[in-house]
């Protein structure tokens, strides 16, 4: 089990303590790392943590990804390691190409706040597998671009090789083929616009999120 995560912080990230707290819930450790961080020290995961990295300029991530951190996270994500994009983590992790497609403005130009229902159509990555396929889970989103796209061909690579890993069953923001979240190849990699940091207790509407937190510390 993964026992301590380096949580990714640009200026502009709000998430991260969430994040932290979520993650020693489960028993693990976990340090909040720097943009301008060359290494990522002792960790066995990485956490790329929702907010608004450098002001959202450009686009959501654009900027981000030329962070010296993200050397250490890809250089990470290629030997195996677990590394998981929630929200504007997930649009950093486009950005820097560790996964494909992009993302832009929800449908009708609103932003998105609440609860969703999402379903678990893979197990076979980091953050699903310790859930089962069919599962659904009730996880809050907060995003204005969350809106997933890709090409045609990108998008028959996702369905042909089952790293689509959740879909919401109401697509609140348009995202094609009603995709929540993706892995890379090698199913190390996940990036998802809901949180489910935020999602740890029935406290705050649901703990759905913790088996997701449980699959990616386990991996």
């Amino acid at each position: 089990m993964a026992r301590h995560v380096a949580v990714i912080r640009f200026p502009g990230t709000n998430c991260e303590f969430d994040v932290v707290e979520a993650v020693t819930a489960e028993g693990a450790t976990a340090e909040i790392v720097f943009h301008d961080a060359t290494s990522l020290g002792a960790a066995d995961a990485v956490v790329v943590a929702g907010g608004f990295a450098h002001g959202d300029y450009l686009r959501p991530g654009a900027i981000a990804r030329f962070s010296p951190v993200m050397e250490a996270v890809a250089a990470f994500a290629a030997d195996g390691g677990p590394v998981v994009g929630i929200c504007n983590g997930f649009q950093v992790l486009t950005e820097a190409h560790l996964l494909p497609g992009a993302l832009q403005k929800n449908a009708g130009l609103k932003f998105r706040c609440g609860m969703v229902d999402l379903r678990v159509d893979s197990s076979d990555s980091v953050l699903t597998s310790g859930a089962a396929e069919g599962q659904l889970l009730r996880i809050p989103i907060n995003h204005f671009e969350g809106n997933y796209t890709c090409s045609p061909g990108t998008l028959a690579e996702l369905r042909d090789q089952d790293r689509v890993v959740l879909r919401y069953v109401d697509n609140p923001n348009g995202s094609v083929d009603d995709i929540a979240g993706i892995c890379n190849e090698g199913r190390n990699v996940v990036g998802l616009m809901p949180h489910p940091e935020r999602a740890i207790s029935e406290l705050l509407g649901s703990d759905d999120g913790r088996v997701l937190l449980r699959s990616f510390l386990a991996a």
